[in-house]
């Protein structure tokens, strides 16, 4: 009787995970997103069983929904402390932190690889943050192009001929889109504590007459 030769082991596939850390009050959300077909998992449950608020999935997807990503990355997110309103908060920065990792160019990019696994987040060189933030952008001079040649090329404020959107462009507006949103941003918004002498952090006791 022949024997039977065991089963060939399933090839394992190369993931490329891009992580990041949100914050928000006392809660913090570790965050790994990777090419898929929208999935989102928070410690384990999916979003509409962990977040019951509307306003919390808002939070959440906020950062998919503008930069058009809903349906085309998984995320996976580890969040502790703090409460349920905290949680979304700082999943939502995290998450937004991850697309900025995504979209930002190779040279910002720090990634180690294990395995199959390619972990990448963003590279902070300070030198390089403090110059771009002292850089002032020229300001560009309009160009009007002569009213008599009909098929000239439509020029931009800048006056050089337009030119279909690079790659490099688009991932620049992306990113531009989660910093004006706010999204980058954490909220610095926390609980007052309480107050030697007093009720509370402002209330103080009731004034009695008698």
């Amino acid at each position: 009787m022949a024997e039977k030769k065991p089963a060939k082991a399933a090839a394992k596939v190369h993931r490329t995970y891009y992580i990041a850390t949100g914050r928000r009050k006392t809660a913090v959300a570790r965050i790994r997103v990777t090419e898929g077909k929208g999935q989102v998992l928070i410690n384990g449950k999916p979003l509409d069983d962990y977040f019951h608020e509307d306003k919390d999935r808002a939070a959440v997807l906020g950062p998919l929904k503008i930069t058009d990503q809903l349906s085309r990355v998984d995320v996976f997110v580890k969040t502790t402390g703090g409460g349920i309103t905290g949680q979304a908060g700082a999943v939502s920065q995290g998450l937004a932190r991850a697309m900025k990792t995504m979209f930002s160019p190779t040279d910002e990019q720090k990634s180690r690889i294990f395995g199959t696994t390619t972990i990448i987040k963003t590279l902070r060189d300070e030198k390089k943050e403090q110059a771009k933030a002292k850089a002032i952008a020229p300001k560009p001079i309009a160009a009007v192009a002569p009213a008599s040649d009909a098929n000239a090329t439509p020029l931009i404020p800048g006056g050089t001929p337009a030119a279909p959107a690079s790659p490099a462009d688009v991932a620049g507006g992306m990113i531009k889109k989660l910093r004006d949103s706010g999204y980058l941003t954490r909220d610095a918004r926390m609980k007052e504590r309480k107050k030697y002498g007093l009720r509370g952090a402002r209330r103080g006791t009731q004034f009695s007459k008698r």
